[in-house]
């Protein structure tokens, strides 16, 4: 086991979960330790709506995750105006392609057993489509993209790297690609993701040995929505920040991922969502601050996030 435990850390890798908690030695260019990512902004008029409730909360936004639904639903238009009102507020934008898994005419991922076969896009197809929406989101000026197909980030990255595709966007390595240690998450770092989502429920030391295998910034939830397992960690979000810094705070409450994000729901009803998401960053944030007033939260706008142009 002795000969084990070298290799691993031989590798880069912890030889067990970090249960003496150390401060991560990394932050964010800024020297901040954390930052608020709001997940779920659909629509144009839910981010209008997330400016004004931020700006009446206090509350910084430095990203968000859009279009959750699928950016195939959003027309020309109405992706310029997201991103230029994105660009205004200096607010990183992570849009989520489509198509997608769930968008695919296999079902066997809608099954209870198939549903562990992850959201990994069938056939090359489906591939060249999401590219394509990948594309037409850069022309509308945006420059984050979510993924969570492992292959497929290592082939957008080769087209990154190949400037196919713009160098200066960035990939975010979704929760649904199911990353869950130290291993997964140099995985994900080694095939161009630039910042990494592993599972909500990781307990504080196994969060804390991720951070210790990798250099990119670290996404985790606080809260998470009901169908997912519905926790909330506004209590531990101090401590999270602490050992796993730079990290992205996720605040994403609901019932569910599939109700929350039909692109079908009202306007009022993201509306709601969004004010929701906001006013649970302002608490978890007073909340960091009375636990550990010693830790920094990014300045909005920095020069490292990618803002739409």
């Amino acid at each position: 086991m002795q000969k084990l435990e070298q290799a691993l850390e031989a590798l880069g890798l912890p030889a067990q979960d970090n249960n003496h908690l150390p401060d991560s030695s990394l932050t964010f260019p800024d020297g901040g330790h954390y930052r608020i990512e709001i997940s779920g902004v659909e629509r144009v008029s839910a981010l209008e709506t997330l400016i004004d409730e931020a700006d009446r909360q206090g509350v910084p936004v430095h990203r968000i995750i859009a279009t959750v639904g699928g950016a195939t639903y959003l027309t020309w238009d109405e992706l310029r105006d997201f991103a230029q009102l994105a660009h205004q507020r200096r607010i990183e934008v992570v849009m989520t392609p489509g198509p997608r898994r769930t968008w695919d005419s296999g079902r066997q991922i809608t099954t209870a057993e198939g549903l562990v076969s992850g959201m990994r896009l069938r056939g090359m197809n489906r591939v060249r489509h999401w590219l394509k929406d990948i594309e037409r989101c850069i022309e509308a000026g945006f420059r984050g993209f979510l993924v969570a197909d492992e292959g497929v980030l290592w082939l957008a990255s080769q087209l990154r790297q190949q400037a196919i595709l713009p160098e200066d966007i960035i990939f975010k390595l979704s929760v649904f690609a199911g990353q869950a240690n130290p291993a997964g998450a140099r995985v994900a770092e080694q095939l161009g993701a630039d910042t990494f989502n592993p599972l909500a429920d990781l307990t504080l030391p196994m969060l804390s040995a991720i951070r210790s295998s990798i250099q990119i910034p670290m996404d985790v939830y606080l809260c998470l929505v009901n169908a997912m397992g519905g926790f909330v960690r506004f209590y531990e979000a101090a401590e999270i920040a602490r050992i796993t810094a730079p990290c992205y705070f996720k605040i994403e409450p609901g019932p569910s991922e599939e109700v929350v994000y039909a692109p079908w729901n009202p306007p009022s009803y993201h509306d709601d969502m969004i004010r929701e998401r906001v006013r649970n960053a302002a608490v978890a944030m007073e909340l960091i601050t009375r636990e550990n007033p010693d830790l920094k939260c990014s300045p909005t706008g920095g020069e490292d996030l990618a803002i739409p142009g």
